[in-house]
């Protein structure tokens, strides 16, 4: 607030402050090799809004989402109106091959590492990606959510790195800081920028200066740097516990998923209820949710599993539950 010219809090630029954008600019392109000038970022107020502006401009197009992905994304893009279109997930990602057949003219996926099944898009599958958006002209919306935290090797890089013409990339804040900052960013071709921006100056006009300037500060003299190389030690404890007591209290189960992230995908034996299951473990206090709930309809024959974050998991609470008697 010391620093801040009095212009700043003012009505500002609705694609976000410049000293913001050139800030996020150089990160994306050191951390997540994307490649961008400041003038391609449009600053929003988390992914989810962000998603709600390129539902709107890419309305006409028709958006296709992973299957099984997140309900509230599916959700964002009914109320701006657009239409969406599953397509399934296996063991390599989104199944690029039945893209065509969902008409669909952009995508989202998780490629770094979907949501919430754990995987990462293989490289063949990134390879077909991009040519499926160059052949068709359509655009892909990469999700970003969590790639920071990646605790067995360096993450992939971002797609957008590779097709900058392509790929609109989503970032934010949520996970790595906190969701109540409100702060996220959209990576955006060319020729959709000045219809998102548009559509974002139609709205709300722009996210909080003070929030930006704070968070342009933050990473510019490498705090988030640092917070993320700490976070990263204590989230790989929690998960490195949880799986270590999911082996010992039920190794009939296997949590499935690429380590990193914030939650592991539990698969269960056959004849298990995931649904009954998590209802139950709600009763004793104890928060998870079946596979199903990020379906776009339930899937017939096949094992339920559940989605368990762990991110306010301590260590010693999962050393704990480990040392009780098994149920």
């Amino acid at each position: 607030m010391r620093s801040l010219p009095d212009q700043s809090l003012g009505y500002s630029d609705p694609a976000g402050l410049p000293a913001l954008r050139e800030t996020l600019a150089g990160y994306l392109g050191r951390v997540r090799g994307g490649s961008c000038e400041p003038d391609n970022i449009v600053v929003c107020n988390g992914f989810s809004h962000g998603l709600s502006l390129l539902a709107r401009v890419l309305a006409e197009r028709g958006i296709a989402v992973e299957d099984p992905g997140h309900p509230n994304w599916r959700e964002q893009i009914d109320g701006a109106g657009a239409s969406w279109h599953p397509v399934e997930v296996d063991g390599e990602g989104v199944r690029v091959d039945r893209l065509a057949a969902s008409g669909a003219g952009a995508v989202l996926v998780t490629p770094a590492h979907q949501y919430p099944t754990g995987v990462v898009l293989s490289a063949s599958r990134r390879i077909d990606l991009l040519d499926w958006a160059r052949t068709s002209g359509g655009y892909i919306i990469e999700d970003d959510y969590d790639a920071e935290y990646r605790y067995d090797r360096h993450p992939v890089g971002a797609l957008q790195g590779v097709a900058p013409d392509h790929v609109i990339h989503a970032g934010s804040l949520s996970k790595s800081l906190a969701p109540g900052l409100r702060l996220g960013w959209l990576v955006v071709p060319s020729a959709l920028r000045d219809e998102v921006v548009a559509a974002r100056a139609r709205g709300d006009r722009f996210t909080s200066s003070i929030i930006q300037a704070t968070a342009a500060e933050f990473i510019e003299r490498g705090d988030l740097d640092r917070h993320l190389r700490r976070t990263r030690r204590s989230y790989r404890q929690r998960r490195d516990a949880l799986t270590a007591a999911l082996r010992q209290q039920l190794p009939a189960c296997g949590a499935t998923g690429i380590s990193a992230g914030l939650h592991v995908l539990v698969r269960l034996p056959d004849r298990v209820d995931a649904t009954h299951l998590a209802a139950t473990a709600a009763e004793h206090g104890i928060l998870v949710h079946a596979l199903d709930r990020y379906r776009a309809s339930p899937a017939r024959d096949q094992p339920g599993a559940l989605v368990m974050g762990y991110s306010r998991l301590a260590p010693a609470t999962s050393r704990k539950a480990s040392s009780t008697s098994p149920p």
